[in-house]
């Protein structure tokens, strides 16, 4: 029996499927997989027919890519996480943990903004004060220009207080 689990095992590792094939079986356009392979994301060999065939551990490296991208990550962030390993390499269970904690510390950052985000314009839009006085998106003489171009206000770092808006009750005035 164990000798079957590794035929089988070894027959997949050196299984090759068309960049038809790999775009059925992952979900992505075939254009797509022809920028994964010019991103250098994923690798293909050249047949007897000069056809591109890709490993079917290319099927892994395309499901990660998708799911690091819907996550926010960019293509550059996803070819410097897939730069550690061997081009067309089986990553074990361990080195998948590595890369994850790899992205984990930006995702939380970005997981922090979004949240701050949501809450702070909720708060601002949702309070009606529409002051030019007390909005906390207000930047009197464009002093944050100063800083470079950029959403300073929104782009702040996650530890910064938020900036309150004038809460139509308690007339306190934002914070500036």
């Amino acid at each position: 029996m164990k000798t079957a689990k590794k035929q089988e095992i070894q027959q997949t590792s050196e299984r090759f499927l068309t960049v038809g094939e790999v775009a059925n079986r992952s979900g992505v356009a075939v254009s797509a997989i022809h920028f994964y392979e010019s991103k250098g994301l994923v690798h293909s060999e050249r047949g007897a027919n000069n056809h591109r065939r890709f490993p079917a551990v290319t099927l892994r490296y395309v499901a990660i890519i998708k799911v690091a991208q819907r996550a926010g990550l960019s293509l550059e962030e996803i070819t410097q996480a897939f730069g550690r390993f061997p081009h067309g390499s089986k990553v074990k269970a361990e080195e998948w943990h590595q890369l994850s904690g790899q992205w984990r510390e930006g995702l939380n950052e970005r997981i922090a903004r979004l949240t701050r985000l949501r809450d702070e314009l909720d708060s601002c839009i949702g309070c009606g004060c529409l002051s030019l006085e007390s909005c906390p998106l207000r930047n009197p003489y464009d002093e944050l220009g100063k800083l470079g171009p950029g959403a300073h206000i929104l782009e702040r770092p996650v530890l910064d207080k938020p900036r309150a808006c004038l809460n139509a009750g308690d007339g306190d005035h934002a914070q500036q």
